[in-house]
């Protein structure tokens, strides 16, 4: 019997997958439970458009991304921290206070995406990466000023 998985059975498939199942298995089991329903012409044209919908969907958010991360690629920004008498400044720049700068400039970019292989402690121009997906890697320069 053909069925159609709601959810992800373990040792059968994931959720959207039709399966050949046996007729036991799937009355008793997995339609009985609302695992899954039975695969009739209804069942298979509404999987179909499921599939075309998250595939359209998924297509325009790699579009959206790809935008993202060529309007990001080489912007720089600016973090202005105070000095002591000495010219040293107590602290660090974390990845949050650049998140919050590309927010003023109108990126909304989560603190978690920004990777940095540690704090910045000094002043000078640093190369940070942006994790915008897993495909999509933006490289901004941030500029730390006195």
């Amino acid at each position: 019997m053909k069925v159609v998985l709601i959810k992800d059975v373990k040792g059968s498939g994931k959720a959207g997958d039709i399966i050949e199942a046996k007729d036991g298995f799937a009355r008793n089991y997995l339609i009985k439970n609302g695992l899954a329903k039975e695969a009739d012409a209804q069942a298979m044209s509404e999987h179909k458009n499921k599939k075309e919908a998250e595939a359209f969907h998924r297509a325009e958010q790699l579009k959206a991304n790809k935008e993202l991360r060529e309007k990001l690629d080489g912007k720089e920004v600016v973090i202005n921290v105070k000095l002591g008498d000495n010219g040293k400044f107590f602290g660090s720049v974390t990845s949050k206070e650049i998140a919050d700068k590309l927010n003023e400039q109108g990126y909304d970019i989560d603190k978690k995406k920004i990777v940095l292989s540690s704090n910045i402690k000094a002043l000078g121009n640093y190369t940070v990466s942006i994790r915008i997906s897993a495909e999509e890697t933006a490289k901004i320069i941030v500029s730390v000023k006195g």
